[in-house]
């Protein structure tokens, strides 16, 4: 190449380098353009001594709220999840809870128990990441479904399927008959490593991929069965048969004690069909309406169901919502939890936070956008059991008991405006005899599969 051609080859490549790098002229002109004093001065003090939330809380929305709601499921007693991501669990169990109170008309909160589930919850998850190990061990590491099941071989969060398939299977007992551990209510350490022995076992099983299928069946069988030993050290055995009645305030029988399995003990005090009998709804904007949607290898067991839903507007999630709390059914409800809730009062709303001022910047995104830009999406599963509708027949605010202790927000529980609900609810699970046709319509249609790390469904906590 001619030395004058190269030179100015070099001089182009350099000036459009420097047009797209961060210079220091360029921070320079910031730094003139966003000069810190008076007001921003407080801000940045305030700022470097405390959580942006506190900064930026609206003092004119401290008020006192109307706890009024013009129609509420009967609740008693706020479970308590400590420091585990088993909302899911938490809230399946406590609409079936609801369900046993009213109808036995106990007088106690009585519990079902949460890690009798989350035994069975987490062997079964286990086997299908082994399995589906052994399912793509042709398929290279750096393949994107092996490197998901390499990241993801357990977690301790999960959806309303998971505790279909898991009660169908295993049934439900007591929570004084499996009552919790530490390891339970403080999971984070304990299923590190159970991830830690699964990783080890799936390479063990690739590095064996020229075995049979019944060899491979054989190999995993010995790995679960250490699985097993370490859930039992942590977590204890999950009972067989137990003897169990009804108790009063005060801790006496109010009935004559039976001896149950857990599928017995469902089958009499519940009953339901959770999997044929209640539908997902889902308020994702950003995909299109009236369509059902399959993510794939989303399940709690390998012979269970994926994830399934249904996605729908606001509008037609409200009306299923409405008609199942007026006839006294509570139902599992997941949202965006974290956004804007004032977590000391149990306050959900879109005015309780004035980040925008605090940062002098615009927060401007909407709902689909929030989804498709990772900043928005289902991070935790509450029990939706109350409405607040005017005399007009419009939804005003709503309520959740959470799981999370009674001390923590309104008396354990959750009341959100319903611009909050518009912007940050995402799932609602309703029995069909509160969906409208059009819905369970839609419900029959041939899913559209979703890949298992599409960002709208990581597993609720």
């Amino acid at each position: 190449m001619n030395k004058n051609l190269l030179t100015m080859a070099l001089l182009s490549c350099s000036a459009m380098m420097s047009a797209q790098s961060l210079t220091s002229e360029l921070v320079e002109r910031f730094a003139k353009e966003n000069k810190i004093d008076g007001t921003e001065r407080v801000i940045r003090n305030a700022l470097a001594a405390g959580p942006v939330s506190n900064i930026a809380l609206n003092q004119d929305n401290q008020t006192e709220k109307d706890t009024y709601f013009s129609h509420s499921v009967p609740s008693k007693g706020i479970t308590d999840q400590q420091s585990s991501g088993r909302c899911w669990l938490f809230t399946g169990l406590n609409v079936m809870r609801s369900k046993m109170i009213r109808e036995q008309e106990l007088a106690t909160g009585m519990e079902f128990s949460q890690n009798y589930l989350f035994f069975y919850d987490q062997l079964e998850k286990a086997n299908l990441f082994l399995q589906a190990i052994i399912d793509t061990r042709k398929q290279p590491m750096d393949d994107r479904t092996v490197n998901w099941l390499f990241t993801n071989p357990l977690s301790d969060g999960g959806t309303f399927t998971g505790v279909a398939d898991l009660v169908a299977k295993y049934g439900i007992v007591p929570k004084g008959v499996m009552p919790e551990t530490y390891a339970s209510n403080n999971t984070s350490q304990f299923t590190t490593f159970l991830k830690r022995k699964l990783r080890e076992d799936a390479l063990i099983l690739r590095a064996n991929a020229k075995m049979s299928e019944k060899q491979l069946q054989e190999l995993k069988e010995k790995q679960l069965s250490e699985i097993y030993k370490m859930l039992c050290l942590g977590l204890g055995q999950p009972v067989k048969e137990f003897t169990w009645a009804p108790k009063d305030n005060k801790g006496k029988n109010i009935g004559t004690p039976k001896t149950y399995t857990p599928q017995s003990f469902y089958q009499e005090f519940i009953g339901l069909d959770l999997q044929n009998d209640y539908i997902m709804l889902m308020n994702d904007p950003s995909r299109e309406y009236w369509k059902t949607y399959e993510i794939e290898y989303d399940r709690h067991t390998y012979d269970g169901h994926n994830w399934k839903y249904v996605n729908v507007p606001m509008d037609d999630i409200k009306q299923a919502a409405v008609a199942s709390i007026k006839d006294s059914t509570m139902m599992y409800f997941s949202c965006d939890v974290s956004k804007y809730l004032d977590r000391k009062r149990g306050i959900a709303d879109l005015s309780n936070y004035n980040f925008d001022e605090i940062f002098g910047v615009t927060f401007g995104m909407d709902k689909a956008q929030r989804v498709k830009t990772y900043d928005s999406g289902s991070t935790h599963a509450m029990t939706l059991m109350a409405v607040d509708i005017d005399d007009e027949g419009k939804t005003k605010k709503w309520m959740v008991e959470n799981s999370w202790g009674a001390s923590h927000g309104h008396n354990g529980h959750i009341i959100m405006t319903d611009e909050w609900f518009d912007n940050y609810m995402f799932r609602l699970v309703i029995d069909k005899k509160y969906a409208s046709e059009q819905i369970i319509k839609a419900n029959q249609q041939k899913p559209i599969m979703l890949p298992c790390w599409d960002p709208m469904f990581a597993a609720e906590e």
